[in-house]
């Protein structure tokens, strides 16, 4: 038998990589039916979960959180992959406006970072999961992002809700081929060195290499290194 080239090998795994994501979200189907959601927040690399889970289930509930302080290339690409993939998106904003909160608490991202992403984050999911009754959430974290994210299994219990992270164990270089393979759109701001993007004001780019395989989720590439996450995946949040 002739022995596979490195290229054959690396073929392979990436395919098993996919196959075993594949078998996640039909299990997450199988158990939870029309309880499940998947979020997104159409930053950097958000083509891969929702390409992925919505070819598997088309009808699928998209929570999109809008904190109402994305950048404006957010919002084309959202425009532009909800259209290329019919993606059946409910957006949820928080319960004041940016302009309200602002009149009201000043510019909270500076002076108070966890209570800006309660309001203007984790208590629109929160209130996107009673809405939608789902029991469970399909969310495109993964294990090399964040020091957090490292410590997750592909299924967990956050607080009330079932949480599956179906590219956990994914690694930068396999989600730049999945979007190569299909032909997924990059989000705009790739191009222009940001790894990870959500609002203007708590963005920046990182000197991203040549290299379209290099290393994402600097820890200053968002919040100004003050946080690498904002509360939706490590909070209470469908407890209170």
């Amino acid at each position: 038998m002739e022995r596979p080239s490195p290229k054959q090998v690396t073929i392979f795994n990436r395919e098993a990589l996919e196959e075993a994501t594949k078998a996640q979200v039909t299990w997450a189907d199988r158990v939870f039916r029309r309880r499940l959601i998947v979020s997104t927040s159409f930053g950097i690399q958000s083509a891969v979960i929702l390409h992925l889970v919505s070819r598997m289930l088309p009808e699928i509930p998209v929570v999109f959180v809008d904190t109402g302080y994305l950048v404006p290339e957010t919002y084309r690409y959202a425009e532009e992959l909800t259209a290329l993939l019919r993606l059946n998106v409910r957006r949820y904003t928080g319960l004041v406006t940016a302009a309200e909160m602002e009149a009201q608490h000043g510019k909270l991202w500076e002076t108070d970072l966890d209570e800006y992403h309660r309001i203007r984050k984790v208590e629109p999911m929160r209130r996107a999961i009673a809405d939608l009754q789902a029991h469970a959430w399909i969310a495109g974290l993964r294990a090399d992002q964040t020091t957090f994210r490292a410590t997750l299994d592909p299924v967990t219990w956050q607080d009330g809700i079932f949480k599956i992270h179906p590219i956990l164990r994914w690694r930068s270089q396999d989600v730049y081929y999945y979007m190569e393979h299909y032909g997924l759109p990059q989000h705009p701001l790739w191009e222009k060195g940001y790894t990870r993007v959500g609002d203007w004001h708590t963005s920046s780019a990182v000197g991203v290499a040549a290299d379209p395989a290099a290393a994402d989720g600097e820890k200053n590439a968002r919040f100004d290194g003050r946080a690498e996450e904002c509360g939706l995946h490590t909070s209470g949040i469908a407890d209170e």
